[in-house]
């Protein structure tokens, strides 16, 4: 059973900043690309920012700037550093891991920006 065990989540002010971590196997870590998502109330699903095995990064525009991705292979983790935090960032943020014909996903960690 592949687990993606994501930590992190919190309520944090307007312009804070938060780190979420997503940790996996080796397996998953080392062969698939990872993402995070975020789901707001009443919202779609979006997808937020991703890193390859490789660690070539892409990110929403909305995050651009304001949020890093990035990867510890010596933990088989995946981080989302989030800074400069605004109300809309609110959302339940979800890892993610893919390749061909194969994902996975974490059950989900609430972050709300209020003050």
């Amino acid at each position: 059973q592949v687990q993606l065990v994501e930590s992190g989540g919190g309520l944090v002010q307007p312009g804070g900043s938060l780190r979420l971590s997503c940790t996996t196997s080796r397996n998953i870590f080392s062969m698939y690309h990872m993402a995070w998502y975020r789901q707001a109330p009443g919202k779609q699903r979006e997808l937020v920012a991703t890193i390859s095995p490789g660690d070539s990064t892409n990110y929403a525009n909305s995050v651009k700037g304001r949020f890093t991705i990035s990867r510890d292979s010596a933990k088989n983790t995946v981080y989302l550093q989030m800074m400069s935090l605004k109300p809309e960032d609110t959302a339940i943020y979800y890892c993610h891991s893919y390749r061909t014909y194969s994902e996975y996903w974490g059950q989900g960690t609430q972050v709300t920006v209020s003050s």
